[in-house]
Parts: structure tokens; sequence; C-alpha cells
């Protein structure tokens, strides 16, 4: 017979084997395999339900037990800790609850079909990516040149949910492809979108944020929608990555930094590779790239290097309407300009997912969004949140809702630990980072906002200033894994007096402090790496300064 079968959408010669409870396998995938060999394979993949890979596009073929069902996914119906959301905070969570009770039983339940994985690299390492093969891999070089996976840990860290109960030594077990729908907070229980109901001693709430949408393109029409990519999981990556492939012209509408940093991939990509024929365009309604973050001249600055990774910035951009006339999506701008394109990336934020707020009694901030939680991410008896979600408060900077994968292990960390009865309050200033390639890379913490007076100190960068190298010397990826673990201790000033404050036309690296009331709340780190602790200890202080010219020395900028 001839059907579709797998990921690859071709169609292959199927045998039906009336011995096998009608199992189907492709031919075409087998054809350098013996007739003995098959008819084992056959036999085993039935009575195992093992899915079989087609050696030619990677796809899976599942050939189903004579009992096995979709349907028949056995649930636990009671997990000690339950961690709602398959994430970095909840993966952190799931490892601190184990290192404090070496024998816990921690259920993750994700919407995702993926395993915890981390989101950084989505927008940055596995774009510069040489293996045509990383969209089913998710391998990458790190700036560093090491490599490694995407996920956190491969699926033999994990135990199956079924055996959770029974696990003599504990163990985490991760549910995918499951939605908590709904939350029983007095009977301690959590509904799925299946109807299965899950109960729980502890809950951690990390269902992160979904991406936001223009109005102008929801409104567009299904046309549209298809041909706009919402940035944030694998599925984004893999779907994105085909497009780039296919298509002569990607928009990316947002100039913060999942914007710019999706721009920089895909510029550099088309230089470095054959194809030369996409043309990538980034508008925003900012003056320059991550306008809202930045300084005007370091924003300015930023643009440019964009530019020269091959990226056509339109600036000041206000979107009216979008349309598709002729397979091509046609960007109305507000000031009469027109952009035609093939596909849009919207990068403009992200929403909070609080769902189940109203089914838990929870209180969500009306400012800031998120579930709002006391001093130790508890939002109430039993339930904590942490991540993207959480909305908690500072007591240097006040209320706030931070979006970054720091916060996300740091948060997910105390968490666990709270869960597990430390009672520990949320006191870390958490940092964030941004890359534009493997040469510009900045590192932030506290309130960053371009709004806020600034004060920047710049000195001439070398070979050592790089995101590449600095991950060379740590020997970390993801920054901030080394970063969270520093404290700062007396730091030893550069000798070497520093000139007066003036901004020049080349800032190699720096350091840009972000003041309210005449205190630095935020600061940026620009090529400037390992330093964080002491940036960190800056703002715990919340002193004012009368001379940042001398505070900047703290940083060693001018050291070659």
């Amino acid at each position: 017979t001839r059907a579709s079968a797998g990921s690859c959408g071709r169609e292959h010669d199927l045998i039906i084997s009336p011995f096998f409870d009608n199992s189907c396998i492709p031919v075409d995938h087998l054809l350098t395999v013996s007739l003995f060999s098959f008819a084992f394979c056959l036999a085993l993949s039935c009575s195992l339900s093992v899915p079989l890979s087609c050696a030619c596009c990677r796809c899976l073929m599942h050939i189903p037990a004579a009992d096995s069902t979709p349907a028949s996914l056995k649930v636990p119906s009671h997990s000690p800790y339950l961690l709602i959301g398959g994430g970095t905070a909840s993966f952190a969570a799931a490892r601190s609850i184990r290192a404090r009770d070496p024998g816990a039983r921690v259920l993750i339940v994700t919407d995702e079909p993926d395993l915890p994985y981390m989101r950084p690299p989505l927008s940055k390492e596995l774009w510069f990516s040489d293996d045509p093969s990383v969209t089913e891999t998710l391998r990458f070089k790190q700036w560093n040149g090491k490599e490694r996976s995407i996920y956190f840990q491969p699926p033999s860290f994990y135990i199956n949910s079924e055996e959770l109960a029974s696990a003599e030594n504990g163990g985490v077990a991760v549910l995918t492809g499951k939605k908590v729908v709904h939350m029983d907070v007095r009977g301690n229980k959590v509904k799925l979108d299946d109807d299965t109901e899950i109960s729980y001693d502890k809950c951690l709430i990390a269902t992160g944020g979904v991406p936001r949408n223009l109005q102008v393109i929801e409104r567009a029409g299904e046309e549209v929608m298809k041909k706009t990519t919402l940035f944030r999981k694998i599925e984004d990556f893999k779907s994105l990555d085909n497009v780039s492939r296919n298509a002569k012209s990607i928009t990316i509408i947002g100039g913060g930094f999942l914007g710019s940093e999706l721009a920089c991939a895909l510029g550099r990509r088309c230089k470095t590779t054959r194809q030369s024929g996409l043309e990538v365009i980034q508008m925003f309604p900012e003056k320059g790239n991550m306008g809202k973050v930045l300084p005007e001249y370091l924003s300015n600055w930023t643009t440019e290097k964009v530019k020269r990774e091959g990226v056509k910035v339109i600036a000041e951009a206000l979107v009216k309407s979008v349309t598709c006339k002729d397979d091509k999506l046609e960007i109305h701008l507000k000031d009469g300009r027109l952009v035609k394109t093939d596909h849009i990336v919207a990068a403009v934020g992200l929403e909070p997912n609080v769902d189940l707020a109203k089914s838990a009694g929870l209180e969500v901030d009306s400012d800031f969004g998120g579930y709002r939680v006391n001093a130790e991410l508890q939002a109430r008896s039993n339930i904590w949140v942490a991540g993207d979600a959480a909305c908690f408060y500072d007591i240097r900077l006040g209320r706030r809702r931070v979006e970054h994968h720091d916060h996300a292990v740091v948060s997910g960390r105390l968490a666990g630990e709270n869960m597990t009865g430390a009672s520990k309050p949320y006191w870390h200033q958490s940092m964030f980072w941004s890359d534009l390639g493997p040469d510009v890379g900045y590192e932030a913490i506290g309130i960053v906002d371009s709004s806020l007076p600034t004060v920047g100190v710049f000195a001439k960068a070398t070979a050592k200033d790089t995101p590449k190298a600095a991950t060379e010397k740590s020997g970390t990826g993801i920054r901030s894994e080394s970063e969270t673990e520093d404290t700062a201790t007396s730091p030893v000033a550069s000798v070497t007096p520093l000139p007066p404050v003036a901004h020049k036309d080349d800032y190699g690296k720096g350091v840009i402090f972000y003041l309210r009331d005449k205190v630095v709340v935020g600061i940026i780190l620009w090529n400037v790496f390992n330093r964080m602790p002491i940036a960190r200890k800056i703002i715990k202080d919340g002193e004012e300064h009368a001379d940042l010219n001398e505070v900047a020395k703290l940083f060693n900028i001018h050291e070659d």
C-alpha cells in the first residue's frame, strides 16, 4: 500500500503484516536489510513497541504492541513533588529537591513534547553550527569550542512516570505532551487536559510564558499567521531553520534581545554559507537596536554592528497592517513605507503564562504580570512559583518579574530547596546576557532601562574581550551557570587612572551604570566578563557614588 509516514511527509511502500497486529513498515527504508533481519526486527519492534528509524530522513515509524495505544499511557495518580512546566526553572527545582531529599519522587508535567532543555542556544549557538543535521541532533559547539546538547540531561537520567511510585530510590519523571488545565488547591490535586487527575504534597508552578504577537498580525487572518513565527520552543527553531533555507526574505519584527540575536544569526549565516540569496530584515519602533535597554549612543553602535552582519535594519517602524498578496507578505508601516517579505518572525516580548490563576485562586500582579509570591517564592500553602511566571519582591529594587535564564536557574533552585523545608528568602540579583555572535556580547544585572540616566566608562578591547574568549577561559558556555555560584570579595581595583567619560565611535569594552535617585540600580558589562559578582555587590550595597569613574576601576577594564 502507499501511505505518508513519519515527519518527512514522503510516501513510502508499506508492508502490512497480519502476523504482527497489522503493523506497517516502510519497505524502501529496509532495502539493505536481509529477509531474516527484517522479520526479526519487525517481531521485536511489535513485541516491545520500539520505534524504527528511517535512515534516509530520520523520521520514526512507531509499530505498536497489540495492547498499546496512545490513550493507555499510565499517569501517576500521586506525586509528592509535582512540577508544572518543563523548562529551566522546573529542572533546577527537581535537582535541588533531589539534592536535599535523595529519595524524593518528582514528577514534571510539560505540554511540550521534549525533555527539559535550555532555551538560550535556540537564538544563539545553534544558528552558528556547521552541522547540517543540527535541527535533529540539537547538539552545538559553544563559543569555547566544546560540544554539548541543548538538553540538560539525556533520557537515561529520568525514570518512567509509571515507575515513579515504586522506585526504591525515587527519581525524576517527565510527563511530556500533557497540560495542567485546572488546580484544586484545597484538594492538593490538578487535572490534565485529558481529565486525568494527579494529587500532590508540594507543587511548583513554572509555566514560563508565551510569545506575544502583534494585534495587526493576529487580525490579518490564517494566511498571514501561517507565514509568521512566534519564536520560543525547539519546534520554532526547527521551523525557522527550514524557512531560512527556502525563503528569499525573512523579516524580524522587534529590536530587543531575541530579535537582535536572531537577526545577527540569520545575517551571519547568509554571509558564511551559500544562502547568499536570503534577505534578512529587522524592523522595530525604536531609533536603534536594543533601544529600550541601551543608551542611545550604544544602541546606534549596535545597530551598525547588526547591519555589518548583513541585516537590513528599518528603524522607527510602526506596523499598520499586514496582508498576503501573490504568496508574499506585505507589511504596511504607519509612515507609508511598504516592506515585502516571505516570512515574519514576531519577537515582541513574552506574556507570563498565568492560565492556572483562576482555578487555583492565585493572585496575578496587575503591573508586571505573573503570580505574586512572597520572599520565599510561595504563592499559597504548598504552592511555589519560579522562573518567568513569578512576580517577586526584590528588597533592593522593589517588586519585579524577570524573564532570563539565570533567574530561572536560581529561582527554580531556591523554590526546590524551600519545597523541602529550607524557608530561604530570594535575595539573588539575577543576571542575563546577550551575544551578537561570538565577538560582541554583554552581561547585565538589575534594572537596565534606557529611560534612566546612565554613565558609561569604556576602554579599548583586546582579543580576550569577546564572548568566545570568555567561555574559553571559564570553560562554560551558559555563562550564568558559573556566575551564580560566585560571591564578590574585596576586588583589587586597576591602578591605571581612568580618563574622563567620553563616548567615542568604537565601544570595545566598558561598564554602563544605570541610576535612579543617584543610586546604581543596573549595570551592563559590555564585552567585560567574569565580573558579575562585583556588579551584584554594587547594586546590593545601594550606596550613592560621587564618582562612577572610581567605581569602574573595580572592573579592571583598562587591564590588557
